[in-house]
């Protein structure tokens, strides 16, 4: 509990905008989530990060309970940081170990939504804070920013369709700061030494944007393991 007590004094916050426990909540949209055992998604991911040149390619994406999760570019790199960052939402809100608490109502692409912030309880967590945009009517978490201890803040927006009875996004937007980002082995930055230094804190304030539309799920009929290792 140490992290959340640390946590709301930092955001220096009133114990009445916390006043609302979301578990209820999150609860029944972790419970539709729960639907999909697992699946193979496949589609197009177009990136758009300032130091990698990267055509639009076709994905494939894995997912096994509960928390198993894996995303494969053909012919070349996934342009994904490393490290604890996913783009599925049943991975991002995996086990009980947060708390769910209300910050108010917004909209997002003229959906309204309940705004709730999930803080973890256990302080081994990679997560310090996750902020969840939920349709309610619905049950679909239609955008997520979360900030990690070692890999920085990433957001994603999804757009849902054909898919949402399984809470399944048909289009995904994942946005991070290039300046947290841990580049794949081979790929370094390439500047004259004279404007190295310019051009990498230029780089810095860049965010790095990945876009994914999904054609195809195949839900609930069974992943091997071997896929994950």
């Amino acid at each position: 509990m140490k992290v959340l007590a640390i946590l709301i004094a930092f955001l220096g916050v009133h114990s009445s905008v916390f006043s609302q426990d979301m578990m209820p909540l999150v609860n029944k949209v972790k419970a539709k989530l729960d639907k999909v055992n697992d699946y193979v998604a496949e589609g197009n991911m177009k990136t758009d990060v300032a130091f990698i040149k990267a055509p639009v390619g076709k994905v494939k994406v894995y997912f096994k309970k509960p928390n198993r999760f894996k995303l494969k570019r053909d012919g070349g790199i996934s342009i994904l940081p490393k490290g604890g960052v996913t783009v599925n939402m049943s991975t991002l809100i995996a086990g009980n170990e947060f708390v769910a608490l209300a910050v108010g109502d917004n909209v997002v692409n003229g959906t309204k939504v309940k705004v709730v912030k999930l803080v973890p309880t256990s302080d081994n967590s990679d997560v310090v804070l996750s902020t969840l945009y939920i349709d309610e009517a619905n049950l679909l978490i239609l955008k997520a920013a979360t900030t990690t201890k070692e890999n920085g803040s990433f957001e994603i927006e999804m757009t849902y369709g054909k898919y949402m009875a399984y809470a399944l996004p048909d289009k995904l937007n994942f946005s991070f700061n290039t300046k947290d980002y841990k580049m794949p082995k081979g790929i370094a930055l390439e500047f004259d030494d004279e404007e190295k230094q310019t051009e990498a804190e230029k780089i810095k304030r860049r965010k790095g944007r990945v876009q994914i539309n999904y054609t195809k799920y195949t839900i609930n009929e069974g992943v091997a393991d071997s896929v994950f290792k």
